[in-house]
């Protein structure tokens, strides 16, 4: 089994090409889908409560924009809360390639933060998910319903694509169309066979 990676900064379309294949019958691996899973598990938002009990409200809710706000503005909480998170995911991963690895050929591997996870040394190849900054940026503000700031922010705390480009193996421009996107994919998975 190869497992194939679709990264990219934020806004740039990497669940738009990780549908496209799971529209094709391939197996993906979502690493922000599985993390928003474990925001529903008592032991894990316990965890948060103890680590960052400012992201909860005054009734004890958990509040996720709040625990955003705090990390985003603060690297080394940021790292605490990725030091929290990273090694379950790289578990949920690990069981999915064990899942997975006898009976398909290819495993997608959806994570925008793969390089800064050092993930890519699991990976055969890598797609990178690209579009104009400008679209980027109005994506992920209409998306996430947030401000030009809060763009900047996140933004800043990723490898951007420019660097990305010279690391992967194939560069997929999301301002196409699904269908030229669906053709580009065909024809990588055909030279990599």
């Amino acid at each position: 089994m190869k497992i194939i990676a679709i990264t990219g900064s934020i806004g740039c379309g990497k669940t738009f090409i990780a549908n496209i294949l799971k529209s094709m019958g391939y197996d993906i691996f979502d690493a922000d889908k599985t993390v928003k899973y474990f925001y529903y598990n008592k032991k894990f938002i316990n965890i948060i409560k103890h680590k960052f009990p400012e992201s909860f409200d005054e009734k004890g809710v958990f509040v996720k924009r709040k625990l955003r706000n705090i990390v985003f503005g603060n690297k080394n909480k940021l790292k605490e809360l990725e030091n929290l998170i990273h090694p379950l995911l790289k578990d949920n991963l690990k069981k999915k390639i064990r899942k997975k690895c006898k009976t398909s050929d290819f495993l997608f591997l959806d994570a925008a933060l793969l390089y800064e996870m050092n993930w890519d040394i699991y990976c055969d190849y890598v797609i990178l998910a690209d579009v104009d900054k400008n679209i980027q940026k109005q994506r992920v503000i209409k998306r996430d319903n947030i401000t030009e700031e809060d763009f900047k922010k996140i933004y800043e705390l990723q490898i951007n694509n420019d660097l990305k480009k010279n690391m992967v193996d194939v560069i997929i421009n999301t301002g196409y169309s699904e269908g030229i996107i669906k053709l580009k994919l065909i024809d990588f998975l055909k030279d990599i066979s």
